[in-house]
């Protein structure tokens, strides 16, 4: 996000100062970190979301019970 901030700081200076090829090539840079930016917000949702597994819960196996019989003799 610094970097995005610096570019657009970079940006205004060089629009003021008339330096148009300049501006150009950092408008590049800042759309690169723009979806760099989105990336890494695409991959935080991803990780924050849970993943079922399909393994049961420890709530799931302690309620089981067995039973067992015994053999008659």
């Amino acid at each position: 996000m610094d970097i995005r901030d610096n570019l657009i700081a970079r940006i205004a200076e060089a629009e003021r100062e008339g330096w148009g090829g300049e501006a150009e090539g950092l408008k590049v840079s800042l759309a690169a970190a723009k979806a760099k930016l989105t990336q890494l917000d695409n991959l935080i949702a991803r990780r924050s979301t849970a993943v079922n597994l399909g393994m049961p819960t420890f709530a799931d196996i302690a309620m089981r019970t067995t039973t067992t019989t015994t053999a008659a003799t």
